[in-house]
């Protein structure tokens, strides 16, 4: 169980970096157009499904294998789990924003989009705490664990960093959008 808990956690981890990376791609003025759209768009949407499934099995293989004490609440409640609570609390967190990024993307098209924006910039710190979880876990007799977190977290933050830096022209898109007519 061991191993499956720390394969599902590092498949998890490369599946939401591509998930963040896609969103990145697919925001703003950056979406691409027609048949494209809708295939990134999907593309982001299953990948997120997958990474959810990892994520479940990842939780629950940790929390059943017994090797270290884990408890179900320690899974959303954060810094309560006797076994190395800032790093199990770094994944509550985890845990707790993507329950509200699946919600509210559930909920997309009954909320307005700038409700559903402020908590889908949210992922960039579900993917960070994520980050730090599993760069933390990873141990020193698996390096390899340690390499494909590092390297997810370094592609990932280039991908945000672009993503804030190119951000205004988003902006100035909606306020062009905006002013225009709707017919």
């Amino acid at each position: 169980m061991w191993y499956l808990s720390r394969a599902t956690g590092v498949v998890s981890i490369v599946l939401l970096t591509i998930v963040v990376i896609l969103g990145v791609v697919t925001a703003g003025r950056r979406r691409p157009d027609g048949a494209s759209a809708t295939v990134a768009m999907g593309v982001h949407r299953w990948l997120s499904m997958g990474m959810l499934v990892f994520l479940i099995t990842h939780i629950i293989t940790a929390i059943v294998d017994g090797f270290v004490n884990i408890s179900w609440l320690a899974v959303v409640v954060p810094f309560i789990s006797e076994y190395e609570p800032l790093l199990v609390g770094f994944g509550a967190i985890g845990v707790d924003l993507l329950v509200a990024i699946l919600v509210t993307s559930f909920l997309r098209h009954r909320m307005a989009e700038r409700q559903w924006r402020f908590v889908h910039w949210a992922t960039y710190g579900m993917w960070l705490v994520a980050i730090i979880h599993g760069f933390s876990f990873g141990t020193a007799d698996q390096p390899v664990l340690r390499l494909v977190t590092l390297g997810c977290g370094v592609i990932g933050g280039l991908a945000a960093s672009w993503r804030v830096a190119t951000s205004f022209a988003d902006r100035n898109r909606r306020t062009e959008v905006a002013s225009q007519e709707w017919s």
